[in-house]
């Protein structure tokens, strides 16, 4: 979801792209990333790959671990290897989601779930062997090419008159189109670090579905239910909300309202 629309945009401006994707490539496997990475001979590593089903995680520790973390690891060695800055995705679900205000970039990691556990240990392996990388945090990412919440409400609007969605987890969409130009502007900046990017503004989940429907033009009734009526194997953070702030100081911070996203996206 992320990944092809990065390359497709990095071709749009006359880069050089090479993308590397299951299953021609597995993040996992040391010799062939190192190997690959050699071949193309990269300015600069994107690294999207991730093992994103948050509940399958649970039950499937190892290959999380495996994916996140080891493949990460593999990528910081094959971007330090060649002396190329890394750009790596990273999560809310690094937070156990308990502070009252949006988390800052220097608050403590306290990962609830395999999946954040994972991908937090791959923040540390890049900040262990990168001299030069970017970890960007997102959060309640949407766009084409891969499940999202957006296109779930739109179909479950389709199908039923009324739908129960949590009202006390909050946090803010990420939209695909919004983030791209911000990951490429970031990569060509040189102020490396730890950055929250998001689309401004936030919201809860209930919130933001009654947007959608409201937006789509459905007549389907959206009610407001509690995380409990709805238990999950992995928890999820009742505070995902972000703060922009060394975002902003550092770059300067041009992501739209998360409602701007969102009429974007219905449009596209």
């Amino acid at each position: 979801m992320l990944g092809s629309e990065l390359h497709r945009a990095l071709v749009e401006q006359g880069e050089k792209v090479s993308g590397f994707d299951l299953p021609g490539v597995d993040v996992t496997d040391r010799d062939t990333v190192l190997d690959l990475a050699g071949q193309a001979d990269p300015e600069f590593i994107f690294h999207c790959a991730a093992y994103t089903k948050v509940d399958q995680c649970e039950t499937d520790q190892d290959n999380a671990y495996r994916v996140n973390a080891i493949g990460t690891q593999n990528i910081a060695l094959a971007a330090e290897s060649l002396g190329c800055p890394l750009l790596y995705i990273s999560t809310d679900y690094i937070f156990d989601g308990t502070k009252p205000e949006p988390y800052d970039e220097w608050d403590r990691a306290n990962p609830q779930t395999i999946y954040g556990k994972s991908k937090y240990a791959g923040e540390m392996y890049v900040r262990e062997i990168c001299q030069w990388a970017y970890i960007v945090r997102i959060s309640w990412l949407c766009g084409k090419g891969g499940a999202n919440f957006v296109d779930t409400i739109l179909k479950l609007a389709r199908e039923r008159d009324e739908l129960k969605v949590v009202n006390d987890q909050h946090g803010s969409p990420t939209f695909v189109n919004d983030l791209v130009p911000e990951l490429i502007r970031m990569s060509e900046s040189g102020a490396f670090g730890t950055y929250h990017v998001t689309n401004k503004g936030f919201t809860t989940w209930y919130d933001f579905a009654k947007k959608i429907v409201e937006q789509s033009g459905s007549k389907a009734r959206v009610l407001p239910c509690s995380s409990d009526e709805h238990p999950r194997p992995a928890p999820r953070p009742k505070n995902s909300r972000m703060s922009d702030r060394l975002y902003d100081l550092a770059l300067g911070n041009f992501m739209p309202a998360w409602e701007d996203g969102l009429e974007d996206y219905l449009k596209s």
